[in-house]
């Protein structure tokens, strides 16, 4: 037999109440009963900002969650620390001089640990310490701008979330999209499905517009639908004949903006069935910065099956557009790295075009991603400059390649990411999910230190959205394939 041993005690201090865990039984403790952000704001307060030693990150837009140590104490540059688009979920570290008689090291998230050798007799006075840490605004001074982005973890502040995505989804309310919570390969060709209430329709593409189809199909009252129930049903990814791949609930699925009145000055942010905190102010920087880099598309609206087919048809209707997509220019042995998915050298400039038939945020971040490393590997691997060149000599007349090669290996090249949407353009970075923005305002500041200028252009999705079908049926084998023993180990 295994015992775990374990203790709180609560500690009055002031005119709050400290909870003291021994052993692993803080779960114990009510959900809305403790402060969410004191470990860390506390640790941000206490530490010397010069003797760090260890951070976890979490970038919302990739999901990507990491865990970075130095075996020196360092500054926060060090740990590649991104302020505009990963939130800092735990700090360890040495505190300040002035803390040294009571803390030794701290680490903080939603819970504090410290090591200290203060006896019982004196831990009131030590959370009072911690209690003036907490209300202090020091760690604006030390880490400025490090908590652009905050996880909402007050179960009554999400309470209140829901509450308005639930009115938004009863209310249809345009702002509220559907997405894949990830990145997927649409040369798989994959449908989508949905499930909880009975059998769906087949759809060649992700649409809130579907799953309304799908709720009115089974006659299900919207009102009846509760946060609960978006956790139940699903939406399924299948291949052509409806044979189930990945699953996510809807509730996970879903991508939404909000404000609430008694935050003012902030906006709450869903993604992936998690609610963040953005600090309006910081959402105004991302627009002025976005804004201006927003340009009219050069490119003919999209009507095709995919990205393929459209990028090979803009390529024979406009002279001189050379259509790489699935091309690769990396050196050989590496990964295949392509160029751009249409490139253009006109007016004494090589435009890359990147082309992506999508606003969902993971979507968004590969493809901003995608063009910053094509852009550095030709920077830095003349072989790669090589194969592009190669390339554009096999798909264009000699004196157009002459020119496109020149401008190329001139570096006078400019990057351009063509997003495909039904959006009006109008809307500018504002058609964008937040931590697209993010991501692109990251990718694009890449570019600027490389001197390449990007620009950000809206084309017209004028595609007919393809009508839901039946799933189809599986044909059963005969017996006497069934006996056949090949057959059996192919089961």
């Amino acid at each position: 037999m295994q015992v775990s041993k374990g203790a709180l005690v609560f500690l009055p201090v002031e005119d709050r109440c400290f909870a003291l865990s021994f052993g692993h039984v803080s779960h114990n403790l009510l959900d809305t009963s403790y402060e969410y952000d004191f470990g860390l704001r506390v640790t941000l307060n206490s530490l010397d900002p010069r003797k760090l030693k260890s951070t976890d990150t979490l970038e919302p837009g990739a999901a990507k969650r990491q865990r970075t140590q130095l075996p020196i104490e360092s500054e926060l540059t060090f740990f590649d620390f991104d302020r505009d688009s990963s939130i800092l979920r735990s700090l360890t570290g040495k505190v300040r001089d002035e803390y040294k008689d009571l803390i030794r090291h701290a680490t903080g998230g939603t819970n504090l640990r410290i090591s200290t050798d203060v006896e019982a007799g004196a831990l009131v006075g030590l959370c009072e310490t911690l209690l003036e840490l907490y209300q202090s605004e020091e760690h604006k001074n030390a880490f400025p701008d490090i908590q652009n982005i905050i996880p909402v973890r007050d179960p009554a502040q999400i309470t209140a979330l829901n509450g308005k995505l639930l009115d938004a989804f009863r209310s249809g309310n345009p702002d509220l999209n559907i997405t894949v919570p990830e990145i997927i390969n649409y040369s798989d060709n994959l449908y989508v499905a949905f499930s909880g209430t009975g059998g769906s329709l087949i759809y060649d593409d992700v649409y809130i517009s579907r799953y309304y189809e799908y709720l009115d199909e089974h006659t299900v009252d919207l009102d009846a639908i509760g946060i609960e129930e978006l956790r139940h049903h699903a939406l399924l990814l299948t291949d052509e004949d409806g044979n189930g791949r990945d699953r996510y609930t809807i509730f996970k699925s879903l991508v939404f903006d909000t404000t609430l009145e008694e935050a003012q000055g902030e906006t709450f942010h869903l993604c992936e069935g998690n609610w963040y905190r953005i600090d309006d102010a910081y959402i105004a920087r991302l627009s002025a910065y976005l804004d201006p880099l927003c340009v009219d598309s050069d490119l003919p609206p999209y009507d095709h099956l995919s990205e393929g087919e459209y990028n090979q048809a803009a390529a024979v209707v406009n002279p001189g557009v050379v259509c790489l997509d699935t091309r690769s220019i990396s050196p050989d042995g590496h990964t295949a790295v392509e160029p751009c998915d249409l490139l253009v050298a006109r007016e004494n400039v090589a435009t890359f075009y990147h082309v992506k038939v999508s606003t969902l945020s993971a979507q968004l971040s590969h493809l901003f991603n995608q063009g910053v490393n094509a852009i550095e590997l030709m920077r830095l691997e003349p072989e790669a400059v090589d194969k592009l060149e190669a390339l554009l000599r096999q798909a264009l007349p000699e004196t157009d390649a002459d020119g496109a090669v020149d401008l190329v290996r001139s570096r006078q090249y400019a990057l351009v990411f063509g997003i495909v949407t039904r959006k009006d353009p109008a809307g500018r970075s504002l058609n964008l999910p937040l931590f697209s923005r993010i991501s692109l305002m990251r990718s694009m500041k890449a570019l600027q230190l490389m001197d390449v200028p990007g620009r950000v252009m809206f084309i017209a999705d004028q595609s007919q959205a393809a009508e839901g079908r039946k799933k189809k049926r599986k044909t059963r084998k005969s017996a006497a394939t069934a006996e056949e023993p090949h057959a059996e180990a192919a089961e």
